[in-house]
């Protein structure tokens, strides 16, 4: 009998607790907007609920998934294999040029100019530099 009414006890002084709040003029202030955006609220609500449905649904359908990772796939593919062929060239590249005792002269760097590969390297570069030189110009 004590541990009922401990219990009532307590459901009184949270009623009381309750009452003191809402007594307050901000949460009042507060309750009047709630109720008077309720049917936004409930626009908003059934957005979101919708949204959630969807997205659950996109989520635990294989099918999707599995067409995702495939589409993921094909457009990373060709750019993943760019990288791995760029980067074993830089290795080996790296490599003759540690093992080569080879020296330059003004001759042999002029008959390197009419290397096409030196030729586009030379291109790529000059248009690398403008473009930096352009943005750094317009910062």
């Amino acid at each position: 009998m004590s541990e009922t009414k401990e219990n009532v006890q307590v459901t009184q002084n949270d009623q009381a607790a309750l009452l003191e709040q809402l007594a307050k003029p901000e949460v009042q202030e507060s309750l009047n907007n709630l109720v008077q955006n309720l049917p936004k609220l409930n626009e908003v609500l059934t957005s979101i609920t919708a949204i959630h449905d969807f997205s659950k649904s996109l989520l635990t359908d294989d099918v999707f998934k599995n067409d995702m990772m495939a589409a993921t796939k094909e457009i990373a593919g060709p750019a993943i294999e760019c990288v791995k062929t760029t980067a074993l060239d830089v290795i080996e590249a790296k490599e003759r040029a540690a093992n080569s005792t080879e020296t330059f002269s003004v001759f042999s760097l002029m008959k390197m100019l009419k290397d096409p590969q030196i030729q586009k390297a030379l291109r790529f570069a000059n248009a690398f530099l403008q473009v930096s030189n352009e943005r750094a110009n317009h910062k």
